[in-house]
């Protein structure tokens, strides 16, 4: 099968290389896929130079999130276990973690709907608790991780202000439904928020950025407000205040998504229900901004490194066969 490989750690588009490999083998529990769309994530990226919690042994394939194939026909979600990762035309994934692929979703925005969505969805519901008629802010409100925030926050009724790096992510911002968007490019975003909501600040911040972001999270946090830490594409970690927490009366609230899979599997089959239903009646549809053939993967996950990309980027093999994705 053709698949890219990671042979040594570097910037994606210079690691990554397509070659010829056999088929992954799938060990006790495991299920071979077909791959009919993958993903890509900031994390594959930061495998690729060798920046990620998750370190897998040398050479591997990235792509942690696919919509695949069961040798059975059946469409399913999964996070294929490294190092065979999504990548490929075809992936291992645990049986038991496969997930049915939505009706109302494609290939391609069905494999979006799986770690963005789910973690918005814990994020903001399971740890945040928004409410309706609150003030959501989103950080990189254009990009894989905040549209998916973006959505979820609309749907659960709340008013959505997305804040964004250039003008034409403004206009991604506002198709997604943000009620109010701050180009932080060219605009004084403790300022606009501030505006926005009358001097109270936003309820429930959504960060995964971390940096300057964080920091003008904690300036516009309101009384009883939630920041939650998704994480820091940005590159730069910051180091919460514990007395400013403490004198303005907010929440730091940290959200490792992948620990449920671990923790407590059934929440996040519960939560897959839920994404299905809001998916079914429209409230959400994962925003892909583009479709590469599998040829194009390396040059894709390059550009989500850069950060120049909007929504998601899906790898879809069949493209290369000039197949309909």
């Amino acid at each position: 099968m053709q698949a890219w490989q990671v042979h040594q750690n570097g910037e994606p588009a210079e690691a990554m290389r397509l070659q010829e490999v056999d088929r992954p083998t799938p060990g006790d529990g495991q299920v071979l896929l077909t791959v009919r769309a993958a993903n890509i994530n900031f994390p594959d990226a930061l495998m690729c130079r060798g920046q990620y919690q998750v370190k897998p042994p040398l050479p591997f394939t990235p792509g942690v999130e696919i919509c695949g194939e069961t040798e059975d026909g059946r469409r399913v979600i999964a996070t294929p276990v490294l190092p065979h990762g999504g990548f490929a035309e075809y992936a291992v994934a645990d049986a038991a973690a496969l997930l049915p692929a939505p009706d109302a979703l494609d290939d391609a925005e069905a494999a979006a709907l799986h770690i963005g969505y789910q973690t918005g969805w814990f994020g903001l519901h399971r740890r945040a608790r928004l409410e309706a008629g609150e003030t959501l802010l989103v950080h990189a409100a254009a990009g894989g991780v905040g549209s998916a925030a973006v959505q979820l926050g609309k749907a659960a009724g709340a008013t959505v202000i997305g804040v964004v790096g250039g003008a034409d992510k403004v206009a991604v911002a506002r198709e997604l439904g943000c009620d109010v968007v701050i180009d932080r490019r060219a605009e004084n975003v403790i300022g606009a928020v501030k505006e926005a909501t009358g001097g109270r600040g936003a309820d429930v911040i959504y960060d995964p950025v971390g940096g300057d972001a964080y920091t003008q999270s904690t300036k516009v946090v309101a009384f009883e407000g939630r920041i939650v830490v998704v994480g820091f594409a940005s590159g730069t970690i910051p180091s919460a205040a514990l007395n400013h927490a403490l004198v303005k009366n907010y929440a730091i609230l940290g959200l490792h998504w992948g620990l449920y899979n671990t923790k407590n599997p059934k929440l996040v089959q519960r939560c897959h229900e839920q994404l299905t239903e809001l998916a079914a009646r429209g409230a959400i549809k994962p925003l892909v901004s583009e479709r590469v053939p599998l040829s194009g993967a390396a040059a894709a996950v390059q550009r989500v490194a850069d950060g120049v990309t909007t929504g998601r980027i899906a790898v879809v093999p069949a493209l290369e066969n000039g197949a309909a994705a």
